[in-house]
């Protein structure tokens, strides 16, 4: 249980860290100038796409907590 526990940790948490996350319209304005600015937009896109996954998994682990306490 503990393995298929870590997997499923790793592709909610990893995944969405390895894709580029411009939007359309982002990605074509900043591909007509500097790449190293374009790699910094996505780069705090990405950065601001964790915090809401790290907070979802701290309501999920309390949930659990509670769960396992009263079972």
């Amino acid at each position: 249980m503990k393995k298929v526990q870590f997997i499923l940790f790793l592709i909610l948490f990893a995944k969405p860290i390895l894709n580029y996350s411009q939007c359309a319209m982002c990605k074509a304005v900043v591909e007509s100038g500097d790449s190293s600015y374009a790699k910094g937009l996505n780069d705090g896109i990405v950065t601001l796409m964790v915090i809401p996954y790290i907070l979802v998994a701290i309501v999920a682990y309390i949930i659990y907590k509670y769960y396992i306490k009263n079972k």
